[in-house]
């Protein structure tokens, strides 16, 4: 991979056929297990010889519990090892059997948590966009080359987002280090795109699906019929300064597509995000980006048997990274909930069977992969400076804020869109709106300062990230989700930040410097 030059020239023509595309993710008092939704009543009364549905089980091990001995239990009970990650002693297995999680349950010297992935059987987290891409149009693409100043890109000017966050004077003083990789945990991103092949990292991408890691060439590329979300949190994070379409937030350093969503659902299940996170650790990368959420509970409850295993495996899946040097960034989500209060609905979950609405303690049940320990979580703002009307948000909860885009706060550009302008798969280019848009601003400021601070720790970097922050305080109104203006009563302060911003909007500029 070879740094284009942090130096710019005039901007090029812009070339054929650009496209251009502007697109939210979205608790159980009493909720059912997977083993009652997926493999109903036969969950209390197996016997010998029957099965139910296959589903896809984590087994998270004791201490001193070996790999071995977890495989002949898992044999024992009916089930198929898949894969073992004996760093953090973890085993995603398959089984038919509809009494498999609670027999291994029953075996507390080898297993802490087991559970099932997913309710429904095998064959089906939810992105964090909201609503659907824009893609960009050749007269639009050649109104905002012809705005574009030295040093810019031929879209650059439609880039409100760059602005606010300063990326576009740090570009002036820093693009980043190649020696840096950011790692899209996403639905796979299209490395032949022009503004994300020089910066694209095939040594350290795969597809995780399935929870085992396969590097063969193209693998970690979107499906045909998949979705282009993956593809835009790159060129947010990447994409090169190169003389064509736009300008990544740190456009010096590596990219990398570590793809965990199923082929025809899009759903991101346990399995491939721990492959993920594993994958991530082995291979160096030094920033994940996270824009979505672990399907299929919007908020897994560790008062639930089988959501108690779920949140154990990534919980150790994220910490062995951190430990490993990798720093997390992860989207707030997109349904305008205050995620710092006591309950929380959710009516959503499990979303790849029937939901059941459900009222959750948020003490008890988390958002993943946000809500875990390390993990810096990103609210988005618009081009006003104001909360996006979808974001989530929550006093201790935010970490900080970045340009998510917001329809009903308009920019001074040529194209007057609000949302984010990023890559789409096929080499065009497309409007996204949503946390997952403002997650890769700060992936891109963190590999900036990783850039900068070779030898920080993630815990460092994430310090960094806050103290560098611009302050934000709680605004007197925000829009609603109809383009009203309302009064922000739900923004609270304390300890210096806001539940709606956190520690403040990040800044690229102080990170170069």
């Amino acid at each position: 991979m070879t740094h284009p030059g942090s130096r710019r020239r005039r901007a090029l023509a812009v070339p054929v056929g650009l496209t251009l595309t502007a697109s939210l993710a979205f608790l159980p008092s009493a909720a059912a297990s997977a083993a009652e939704l997926g493999n109903t009543a036969a969950a209390a009364t197996a016997k010998p010889g029957v099965t139910g549905p296959k589903l896809s089980y984590v087994a998270n091990l004791n201490t001193y519990a070996t790999a071995k001995a977890a495989r002949k239990a898992i044999e024992r009970a009916g089930g198929t090892v898949v894969t073992s990650y004996e760093q953090i002693g973890v085993v995603v297995a398959h089984s038919e059997n509809p009494d498999f999680a609670r027999q291994l349950r029953a075996q507390r010297g080898l297993f802490v948590s087991v559970g099932a992935t997913r309710t429904a059987p095998m064959s089906a987290a939810r992105t964090t966009d909201e609503g659907a891409t824009q893609r960009l149009s050749e007269a639009d693409a050649a109104k905002a080359a012809a705005r574009a100043q030295e040093g810019q890109e031929p879209l650059e000017p439609n880039q409100w987002d760059l602005r606010t966050i300063k990326a576009d004077q740090a570009h002036r003083i820093d693009d980043g280090s190649p020696n840096v990789t950011v790692g899209i945990i996403d639905t796979g991103v299209d490395d032949t795109h022009p503004d994300l092949a020089p910066n694209f990292s095939k040594g350290q991408s795969a597809n995780c699906v399935g929870g085992v890691a396969d590097t063969t060439e193209g693998a970690w590329r979107p499906y045909a019929d998949g979705s282009d979300h993956g593809t835009h949190v790159a060129g947010t994070i990447g994409a090169a300064r190169n003389g064509l379409g736009i300008s990544g937030v740190a456009p010096g350093v590596k990219i990398a597509a570590i793809k965990v969503s199923e082929p025809g659902s899009g759903l991101f299940y346990t399995e491939a995000v721990v492959c993920g996170f594993m994958f991530a650790a082995e291979k160096g990368i030094e920033v994940t980006n996270n824009s979505y959420y672990v399907d299929p509970w919007l908020f897994n409850c560790k008062s639930d048997e089988d959501q108690k295993a779920l949140v154990e495996a990534i919980g150790r899946a994220t910490k062995y990274a951190e430990r490993k040097g990798t720093l997390h960034v992860a989207s707030a989500g997109n349904s305008d909930q205050d995620l710092a209060a006591p309950t929380l609905e959710d009516t959503t979950s499990p979303n790849d069977t029937t939901p059941v609405t459900r009222t959750v303690d948020t003490k008890d049940c988390l958002d993943l992969p946000r809500q875990l320990p390390g993990v810096v979580t990103v609210s988005a703002t618009g081009d006003k400076g104001l909360r996006s009307y979808y974001s989530n948000y929550g006093i201790g909860i935010v970490d900080v804020a970045a340009p998510g885009g917001d329809k009903w706060q308009v920019p001074a550009t040529p194209d007057a869109n609000g949302r984010i302008l990023s890559t789409v798969p096929g080499g065009g280019y497309g409007y996204k709106q949503g946390t997952s848009m403002a997650s890769p601003h700060v992936a891109g400021v963190a590999a900036l300062l990783k850039s900068a601070h070779p030898s920080a720790s993630p815990s460092q970097l994430r310090a960094m990230l806050k103290a560098q922050a611009t302050k934000a305080s709680c605004p007197a109104q925000i829009y609603d989700a109809t383009g009203k203006l309302i009064d922000a009563t739900s923004c609270q302060s304390k300890w210096g930040q806001t539940g709606y911003y956190g520690a403040g909007v990040v800044d690229a500029l102080k990170a170069v410097k």
